[in-house]
């Protein structure tokens, strides 16, 4: 099993990481709290979902896989109002979009192949 730091999941979710820190830092103050600390958080615990869904196996991996997937969509919905208010520049929102699709991507594939793993797995 390799590290979930070596995962590409895992660096995209990092990347993803860093550029909610420039989101934040962008946004006007009134936001920077609400708006800007929420898609930071949320960025953390994709990363802590990444990590756990690769240290387990099985349905307890599926249960992180789809946390994974809801802090995505969480995030992406945030970043896109973020992106309709213009909080935040049209390049950061390329950038996010890429990010976001890489790590939904991803984390799809991993659901897809961990379902296949359940499925085919005998009946204890």
């Amino acid at each position: 099993m390799a590290l979930y730091s070596d995962l590409p999941i895992y660096k995209h979710g990092c990347d993803l990481l860093s550029l909610s820190v420039d989101v934040q830092t962008q946004m006007p103050r009134m936001f920077k709290r609400s708006l800007g600390e929420k898609i930071h958080d949320l960025c953390v615990e994709m990363l802590e979902a990444m990590a756990m869904a690769n240290a387990t196996r099985g349905e307890a991996r599926m249960e992180q896989i789809e946390k994974l997937l809801k802090y995505l969509r969480a995030a992406t919905a945030m970043l896109r109002i973020s992106h309709d208010k213009r909080l935040i520049s049209p390049k950061l929102w390329a950038q996010s979009v890429e990010l976001l699709d890489a790590v939904g991507s991803q984390a799809g594939g991993w659901r897809k192949h961990t379902l296949g793993t359940l499925s085919a797995a005998p009946a204890a």
